[in-house]
């Protein structure tokens, strides 16, 4: 009886200890000038490509350096540069049957030369979308064909082509392996034209800009199993500057995603200080995820992925779940175990994770756990965003101001305490079903 009472009463003296220590390391006034930078309108909405991320990643570089974070292996610093390729359209010209083409009525896709010119001798022709069929369906299956061909749409879809031209008539962001494709391939689509009725020619000249991203990446090397990784990660990147609404043209992403990669540094300054990890931990600022998941995607490929324990993926936690306060839900709870662990470890204390309550939205696969949760990692966000109502979600509207910070501190303090057991190598998720790929 002694024994058990003195077990208990040490157990409650270290949990006391714990929460006072991540009270003093993860504090609010640390907390709030993280993401107040971050999201300043001098980041310029840290868009990909652009002086804002430039600046937000020179940023995050010094706070890691503060910390005391090691660079990954490998490296010298803690930017993991890559490079992608930019190809921008400079000529779109097409005919038909003698006739030029308006270039409101051009769109074209998958073309990734320089230079490429066809006509009906030397391609794979022309069809037309059937006007009685779904359009997103047709579009899909043309672009996934990796034919040169023109493509004549029906009036009808007028709305969805003009939206398809606009997101993506700018030109492309690609992979070297794109550049140079045995055969290369445009889908020309000309709305408005119903047949061709003896010839067609097309003329596409692109230019070709190499760019480099960066992920700002540090590690606090683990003692017992060090070659264990735990990882903890957000996306510093957002959507930068666009058209005025209301005189403001800033998307300066507060809780999309600058609460997240706040709550990454604020975890690595409380792990280091503690010093207890076991297992090597990992601590990400992905670029590049509003373009694709570009950053995690080339992360992701430089690991081995049976080393990788857990991801804990953080994005935006700015408000209250829809839980409420001191809640946080974990997107594929029932995938693994993780979301238990976490759980039991915050027994005692008000804060509760729960399931992710929007499965309809497949927000799984839509963030930068995807990756390393495709090839069997126990890979995890968790967010407090309330989806399907949150009316500031890619708008200018998501900013400092519309946070609470008191509700991003509570989330980082419960995934700083409940992610103790894994990262000491006392618990160790089980493993999510690959996908099939």
């Amino acid at each position: 009886m002694k024994k058990t009472l003195y077990t208990l009463f040490f157990a409650s003296v270290t949990s006391i200890a714990a929460a006072q220590t991540v009270d003093k390391i993860i504090t609010k006034d640390y907390v709030d000038h993280l993401i107040k930078t971050l999201s300043a309108d001098d980041m310029e909405g840290r868009r990909t490509f652009t002086p804002g991320i430039e600046k937000a990643a020179t940023f995050i570089e010094k706070e890691f350096a503060a910390i005391g974070l090691k660079p990954l292996n490998g490296q010298t610093g803690y930017r993991q540069t890559f490079h992608k390729y930019q190809v921008k359209p400079t000529l779109t010209s097409v005919s038909i049957d003698g006739q030029p083409v308006s270039q409101e009525n051009l769109l074209v896709i998958g073309n990734n030369t320089e230079s490429l010119s066809f006509d009906k001798s030397n391609s794979d022709g022309w069809i037309k979308l059937n006007p009685d069929k779904d359009f997103v369906t047709q579009y899909r299956a043309l672009v996934k064909s990796n034919k040169k061909q023109l493509v004549l749409v029906d009036i009808k879809f007028v709305d969805i082509f003009n939206r398809l031209k606009s997101s993506l008539g700018k030109g492309a962001i690609v992979d070297e392996k794109d550049l140079n494709a045995e055969k290369p391939a445009a889908a020309v689509f000309v709305l408005d034209k119903d047949t061709i009725a003896n010839s067609f020619n097309v003329t596409l000249k692109n230019t070709i800009t190499k760019m480099p991203l960066f992920n700002v990446a540090g590690i606090i090397p683990g003692k017992s199993k060090a070659k264990e990784l735990v990882i903890f990660s957000g996306h510093y990147d957002h959507m930068g500057i666009v058209k005025p609404v209301e005189g403001d043209s800033i998307m300066n992403g507060a809780d999309d995603d600058a609460s997240g990669t706040s709550a990454v540094i604020a975890l690595a300054k409380y792990y280091k200080k503690l010093n207890k990890n076991e297992r090597t931990l990992i601590f990400v600022a992905f670029t590049g995820e509003e373009m694709g998941m570009f950053g995690s995607r080339y992360f992701s490929q430089k690991l081995n992925p049976d080393e990788v324990v857990a991801m804990f993926n953080i994005e935006m936690i700015g408000k209250d779940s829809k839980f409420g306060k001191n809640t946080a839900f974990i997107t594929g709870y029932e995938k693994s175990d993780l979301g238990k662990i976490l759980q039991k470890n915050l027994e005692g204390t008000e804060f509760t994770f729960h399931p992710d309550p929007y499965t309809q939205q497949n927000l799984f696969y839509r963030s930068d756990n995807a990756t390393l949760a495709a090839l069997g990692v126990p890979a995890h966000t968790i967010s407090t965003d309330q989806i399907d109502t949150d009316k500031l979600y890619h708008t200018v509207k998501d900013e400092y101001s519309s946070l609470d910070v008191d509700n991003i501190l509570s989330t980082i303090k419960a995934i700083a305490k409940s992610a103790v057991s894994i990262i000491n190598g006392t618990d160790t998720p089980n493993r999510i079903p690959k996908l099939n790929q």
